[in-house]
């Protein structure tokens, strides 16, 4: 999941601050929140020992605020992420990984259904198979989005998950480090993810995602399978589309359509068909008609409950494909997108006329393309979601 405060503290000096009520749950005086943090997570069978060494040097990482404000939504094309993610290097390392772990992988399939190309994928593209780590503190940055009020809600939790991880003798408070949002190990999980799903893949007694690849490939496996995935099922493949006539506006999210149904269209597979053909079907256009075109099938919903972003979510599936042997695909030859400047003029035409597209942000994302597929239906052009100047100009 990416999404997601300037002083140091030694939580022992807060024994005498006001009660767990006067403790804000975020905001106002960090040593205040913190008071109230120990507080919930004695309260919750932590020792008031392991509380204290948990927080004794918290302090508010300003460099992870920054990072929140300016999270960066991928404003890059499928074409220019994916090439650049899926690379020849990392496809070389994800497979000499497939192998060298090829034991453990077949137990995260045996035991959880979820097949080595797919958690190899999520493995690469998250930290480069453990070589990029991040290097923020983790009980810090925690602590950090937990008091400010942006969302509590999401990383309180988290920081009390970690106070348990510390207990646990699984977190250093101090040497423990990570992603700005608290993501920790080769496969950048939360705190409280790590507790509920965590396997321990090499027998040592704990489970250590950030030195152990048996441990964080067996806890994706455990996280994958309880986000929903369906064993034994694809999640993404390439096909080709006919020439001539067709009906762009079937494609994307939920549309309803099975294999069955696109290949009375024409629709055919460029690495082999599936053998369900009454499996559900979405076609996916992340560059329009005459770019790359995908199949998606229930499975690749998991992909955006890992990280929501359309182009993250089907390259890091389209590196699962490669990995499972599939061919590159046909990039084909997609007009120019539209600029920051005139993707927001669009969105802001395409509010205008009732749509909901969301944030003005100048993304391309899953509001707009609805919104762009009905303009083009209306104007009687290609309805396949990708925003031209001539989409653009008409409106």
């Amino acid at each position: 999941m990416k999404s997601r405060i300037y002083l140091s503290l030694v939580l022992s000096s807060l024994i005498a601050t006001p009660a767990l009520a006067q403790a804000p749950t975020c905001g106002g005086n960090f040593a205040q929140f913190l008071q109230g943090v120990k507080a919930e997570a004695m309260s919750r069978g932590i020792s008031e020992e392991v509380a204290n060494h948990a927080l004794a040097r918290v302090k508010v990482d300003n460099k992870v605020l920054s990072r929140d404000r300016a999270q960066g939504v991928f404003r890059q094309t499928f074409l220019e992420f994916s090439q650049r993610s899926v690379s020849a290097n990392r496809m070389q390392v994800g497979k000499k990984k497939m192998a060298q772990f090829a034991e453990v992988f077949a137990r995260a399939e045996a035991d959880y259904g979820v097949p080595a190309p797919v958690i190899t994928a999520f493995w690469g593209l998250e930290t480069d198979f453990g070589a990029v780590q991040g290097d923020f503190n983790t009980i810090n940055a925690l602590a950090t989005l937990a008091h400010d009020c942006r969302r509590p809600e999401l990383f309180r939790p988290q920081l009390l998950a970690a106070i348990e991880m510390v207990a646990r003798g699984d977190l250093d408070p101090v040497r423990t480090t990570g992603a700005w949002a608290g993501e920790i190990g080769q496969v950048q999980m939360l705190p409280r993810d790590i507790i509920k799903y965590g396997v321990d893949g090499d027998g040592d007694g704990h489970e250590d995602l950030k030195n152990s690849s048996p441990d964080a490939i067996l806890t994706a496996a455990k996280f994958i399978q309880a986000l929903g995935w369906r064993a034994g099922e694809p999640w993404l493949a390439e096909v080709s589309l006919p020439d001539g006539n067709f009906p762009y506006e079937k494609s994307g999210l939920g549309q309803g359509m099975t294999i069955n149904d696109w290949a009375a269209l024409g629709v055919t597979f460029r690495n082999g068909a599936p053998s369900t053909q009454n499996l559900p079907a979405d076609l996916l256009l992340p560059q329009g008609r005459n770019g790359p075109a995908f199949l998606a099938f229930p499975n690749f919903s998991i992909y955006l409950e890992w990280n929501q972003s359309f182009i993250y979510t089907t390259s890091a599936a389209y590196f699962a494909t490669r990995l499972g042997g599939a061919k590159p695909y046909d990039a084909g030859n997609p007009g120019s997108g539209l600029s920051d400047v005139a993707m927001k003029q669009l969105q802001q035409k395409l509010a205008a006329r009732g749509h909901d597209v969301g944030k003005i942000d100048g993304i391309l994302g899953g509001g707009t393309r609805t919104a762009v597929r009905a303009e083009q239906l209306r104007l009687g052009l290609p309805a396949d979601g990708w925003p031209t100047e001539e989409l653009l100009g008409a409106l």
